[in-house]
């Protein structure tokens, strides 16, 4: 279960892959602070994602953890999560933003450079996400991720997310950028790892090596 007060520093924000179970998926929720669990569609057909959806999100929400539906604002709505993630044009998540912003959270991915990342700033997301869902298969996170990380932390205020790599021990990579959250996935969900065990982990690791934040 969460901290009832967050951490000053670095969060946890879960990616839920291809193929997991919900079980595993709440488990890792046991493992210590998770601000938050990004749900892709991930190829599903919509039933099978609303199924999953409504196993998962009370779950979480009972574990203080934030569900984002990612790809389906309908079925966000319906399995009432508290946020969406969308990796559109600036126009489009404007228009989002103004449908939705008032009822949930809405992220924006996407972003592969600065003037990305400034241009859909621009629509006052919740938060922006560098990386690609899917793509934490190195151990260490990508040069490009971090980079803009770094970059965005040290100049605007929305909150940014960094993909992490496949090794636990990249959080602390992450965190050193002051990236406001690291987002995990293959970490904890590959075959052989323990969600819990491996929550409890990068939240060690996190406590251990990263910056505060000034309140």
């Amino acid at each position: 279960m969460n901290e009832a007060t967050p951490p000053n520093r670095c969060r946890i924000v879960l990616i839920a892959p291809p193929g997991v179970a919900a079980a595993r998926v709440a488990a890792a929720f046991e493992g210590g602070d998770v601000a938050s669990l990004i749900l892709p569609e991930n190829s599903m057909d919509e039933a099978s994602f609303q199924a999953l959806a409504e196993q998962i999100v009370p779950a979480a929400q009972a574990a203080g953890v934030a569900v984002i539906i990612a790809g389906d604002t309908r079925i966000a709505g319906r399995v009432q999560a508290d946020g969406i993630h969308v990796e559109v044009s600036k126009a489009e998540l404007a228009e989002t933003i103004g449908h939705f912003q008032a009822k949930m959270m809405v992220g924006a991915g996407g972003a592969k450079t600065r003037d990305d990342a400034l241009e859909l700033g621009e629509a006052r997301p919740d938060y922006i996400f560098f990386g690609r869902f899917g793509y934490d298969n190195k151990p260490e996170p990508h040069p490009r991720n971090l980079s803009l990380g770094e970059w965005w932390a040290q100049m605007i205020q929305i909150p940014c997310i960094v993909m992490a790599g496949s090794d636990l021990a990249s959080v602390a990579t992450v965190a050193a950028t002051g990236a406001e959250f690291v987002a995990l996935s293959s970490a904890v969900f590959a075959e052989g790892v323990d969600p819990k065990a491996a929550i409890a982990e990068a939240n060690a690791l996190l406590d251990e090596t990263a910056p505060r934040f000034e309140d």
